[in-house]
């Protein structure tokens, strides 16, 4: 196979998982937000809507290994001239947010699976959550949009829209209700964006010189 299939290949299979994390992740926080309506910190989840919960928590995973091919797409769209110093937020942000995703997602299991459960472990699953989750996904939104706008890699508008994205969300986090959903729509516009993107280039790459 050449080498400028196997260029193409990685990033596209990449952008794909993209879409596919802002779906699952967005499914996820639906799922919860419609189980625990209201302050999710102090409300206690309606017992009809348990499965909603349980479902929820098993996609999350899912979405954690997604979200760490959209990493990888986002890097191979950027090219090896990234600032290494934006770079490293970049990588820090996105794997601390998968990390506390996962935390978050596993102490809010073991609440679920108790037959009474505490304050504490509620607010401590909700924190993770809302707290350094969300915050971490900002941070990650900002840094993308950073390099985007340095290198000019994406659009203006795509760059001021991640911008104001990681705005609201390192700011307001989950103090307003479905706010997390800016998060898995800005990675399925970006992801879009990746996926138009490589699908224009591939024609004019196979036609060149060998």
């Amino acid at each position: 196979m050449e080498p400028t299939t196997d260029r193409l290949k990685t990033p596209r299979a990449a952008g794909v998982a993209g879409v596919a994390f802002a779906l699952l992740l967005g499914a996820a926080i639906v799922l919860m937000r419609i189980s625990i309506p209201g302050d999710a910190a102090d409300a206690t989840i309606d017992q009809d809507r348990r499965w909603a919960v349980q479902l929820a928590l098993q996609i999350v995973p899912f979405a954690g290994i997604f979200f760490l091919w959209f990493m990888g797409a986002l890097r191979a769209h950027t090219g090896e001239a990234e600032d290494r110093f934006i770079a490293t937020v970049f990588l820090g942000s996105g794997f601390v947010f998968v990390a506390t995703l996962f935390a978050a997602a596993a102490a809010a299991g073991t609440v679920l699976n108790e037959e009474t459960p505490s304050d504490f472990g509620r607010h401590y699953a909700y924190t993770l959550l809302a707290t350094y989750a969300m915050r971490m996904a900002a941070v990650f939104v900002l840094a993308t949009s950073m390099i985007g706008r340095t290198l000019g890699v994406f659009p203006r508008p795509l760059a001021m829209l991640g911008t104001i994205v990681g705005l609201i969300l390192i700011v307001v986090g989950s103090g307003v209700p479905w706010s997390e959903l800016l998060f898995p729509a800005w990675a399925l516009i970006i992801s879009l964006y990746i996926l138009r993107v490589r699908r224009t280039a591939a024609p004019a790459e196979r036609s060149g010189p060998p």
